[in-house]
């Protein structure tokens, strides 16, 4: 750490060359540390991140300068409550306007009697992992929920139970994302460089597909046009 000017540009792969340009045992110099983290409260992997930089730090040594900057998740749809607390209800509203099933299913089936293709089953089993803990969007720097949402359509989207209410809740659940406040996806890909659970863009180019899929149909939804349904 001794090595890296302060305001030197790291991330997972190194700190870029300049960084190492005006330091060294010949010039004498002595950088200082400066560590910004973006964490929260309730994210357990922020706890065990925070115990491995502690350590890092310890390890380090007190040294004069350096400094440590905690945080909280900065997005719109994110408001501050204290501290490192956020309020993340707006995932919750987005859950609420169409993250579930409501059509009649009948008695739980026995665990084989639907066929489910294992690609589509492991796929939905990753979108289920999502744990709205809301990393993607403070990586963002659009703060969109895209990732998130996508996850919650997907799990459902993939399976034979979701498909009746399919399209119906892929637009309602991405008005509600907009309502919300949350930016737009551009394609960064810090949303999934940050998750915790390894979550994809590819939820999101699925979520996108059935949009694009359900606002061409949406006409044979409507009431009054004799359609007959798109689910």
């Amino acid at each position: 750490m001794d090595d890296v000017l302060e305001g030197a540009v790291c991330g997972i792969d190194g700190c870029t060359p300049a960084a190492f340009d005006q330091v060294g045992p010949a010039s004498g110099a002595k950088a200082t540390l400066a560590i910004e983290v973006i964490s929260d409260a309730i994210c357990p992997w922020c706890w065990v991140a925070k115990r491995r930089l502690n350590r890092a730090l310890a390890a380090l040594g007190a040294r004069g300068g350096d400094a440590l900057t905690l945080e909280p998740f900065r997005a719109e749809a994110f408001p501050v409550t204290r501290d490192l607390m956020v309020d993340r209800s707006a995932f919750d509203r987005i859950i609420a306007a169409g993250g579930f099933i409501s059509v009649p299913i009948g008695a739980a089936p026995d665990a084989n009697a639907m066929p489910v293709r294992k690609e589509n089953a492991d796929l939905a089993m990753d979108a289920a992992a999502c744990i709205g803990c809301g990393a993607c969007v403070a990586a963002c720097p659009n703060a969109s929920a895209m990732l998130f949402t996508s996850a919650k359509i997907s799990q459902l989207a993939l399976l034979p139970q979701g498909q009746p209410e399919r399209y119906e809740r892929v637009l309602n659940m991405v008005a509600q994302m907009d309502a919300e406040q949350f930016g737009s996806c551009t394609n960064h890909g810090e949303c999934e460089a940050t998750c915790p659970k390894g979550i994809n863009l590819n939820m999101i180019a699925r979520m996108n597909r059935d949009y694009i899929k359900a606002t061409l149909l949406r006409g044979r939804r409507d009431p009054g046009t004799g359609g007959e349904g798109v689910g």
